[in-house]
């Protein structure tokens, strides 16, 4: 496996230094012929401030060693995308940095909009990295009680937001799931400014999530049960279920989907129909 990887090392190099114009790397070609297409490997090794024979040993697949600001530098020479300069550090041996989203991909509401409203009847939202709430559908708000009018952190919300505790049957067992896999999100990004801002302010206004984030439990984001006592037509019992969108990886969608209990899913499509709407007791997202 580590001579496979070696050797998709130096293939993957050599493609991606063939791509690469001098002009591209702010070099004077002379306006000679190039025997080779792009740069030449001293030529990377320069511009990336790194000696010309570790460029090349990297280059054919020796096991040498690497640190991740030689491989930022080879990557920033080679014009690598945030994908690809991930692909190198794996290639190379070494954990990968945390995603970025690529300029090109950073509006995309508007599909991501479309998804979930196609969702309807079933409850769907977005968070951003920080557990704010992006985007959400009007299922969301007729079942879950999305509304303009509270903090739109998922986190906090889920602690303070009367509407939600008072119909959440599964909140108790709930909770610990919801701040372990926060605590797994913090852990990932330790030196990250906006999730310690996030924590001050569920500690500020949670005592009970101050006692869970205490016992340090560590879960992944997945799929939670959920049992819901709506007003209107009662007991619901949903999954919902966390997903990345790999080309933004600052966003989650989360779907909720009905579960084969207490006619839930019948109940979902009459909550978003006009009759459920107008018996709906607070305004839905518009």
């Amino acid at each position: 496996m580590k001579s496979q990887r070696l050797r998709e090392l130096r293939e993957f190099l050599r493609n991606r230094r063939a791509r690469v114009t001098p002009a591209e790397a702010g070099l004077p070609d002379g306006g000679a012929r190039r025997r080779t297409p792009g740069l030449r490997r001293e030529e990377v090794a320069v511009l990336a401030g790194v000696g010309a024979s570790w460029y090349q040993w990297l280059e054919q697949g020796r096991d040498i060693s690497v640190s991740p600001q030689v491989l930022d530098s080879v990557a920033r020479v080679l014009r690598l995308s945030d994908v690809e300069r991930r692909h190198l550090y794996v290639l190379a041996g070494l954990n990968p940095p945390a995603p970025e989203v690529a300029p090109e991909k950073r509006d995309m509401c508007d599909g991501l909009r479309r998804l979930i409203d196609t969702w309807v009847p079933y409850p769907a939202h977005i968070m951003d990295m920080y557990y704010n709430c992006v985007l959400y559908n009007d299922a969301a708000a007729i079942v879950l009680g999305m509304r303009p009018d509270i903090t739109q952190n998922c986190l906090v919300d889920f602690f303070t937001d009367p509407m939600y505790r008072s119909r959440s049957k599964s909140w108790e067992s709930n909770a610990r799931t919801v701040v372990a896999q926060f605590r797994a999100a913090c852990a990932a990004r330790p030196d990250d400014e906006g999730y310690q801002a996030v924590l001050d302010r569920a500690r500020a206004a949670s005592a009970e999530f101050t006692a869970l984030w205490e016992q340090r439990d560590i879960e992944d984001a997945g799929q939670i049960r959920k049992e819901l006592d709506h007003p209107l037509v009662g007991l619901l019992c949903m999954e919902s279920t966390a997903m990345k969108v790999p080309a933004r990886p600052d966003l989650t969608v989360v779907l909720h989907t009905p579960l084969d209990e207490a006619n839930t899913a019948a109940k979902l499509e009459w909550l978003a129909s006009p009759g459920g709407r107008r018996g709906a007791m607070y305004p839905v997202a518009g």
